[in-house]
């Protein structure tokens, strides 16, 4: 599963929304962080849910989870830690007779 394409269809979402200014990935260390920028009218809770809404939306059909932690805020600018992880558990069957094969599950 290439998550590229699960980050562009997120930012591309977040960039649609009228309620957001302007939203940026920035890579550190390895971790993706997204800074979003929002009218001053708009609450860090308005501008979290929205965060989630527009992730669930990228994430539909597959089988994703969101790890989404809040870092920190400036004025308009808010900064979140964020992953879309991957299940632990195999998809498919690699052919080498493994005790735990997906073929085995109901």
């Amino acid at each position: 599963m290439d998550l590229n394409n699960i980050w562009e269809q997120f930012l591309d979402r977040m960039k649609q929304d009228p309620t957001i200014n302007h939203v940026e990935r920035k890579m550190m260390a390895g971790i993706p962080f997204i800074y979003v920028t929002v009218s001053p009218q708009f609450s860090i809770d308005h501008t979290t849910d929205s965060v989630k809404k527009h992730a669930v939306k990228a994430m539909k059909g597959k089988r994703l989870t969101l790890n989404l932690t809040f870092v920190r805020s400036e004025e308009t600018l808010h900064v979140y830690r964020m992953r879309f992880l991957v299940p632990q558990e195999k998809m498919f069957c690699c052919g080498n007779l493994c005790f735990d094969c997906i073929r085995f599950k109901d």
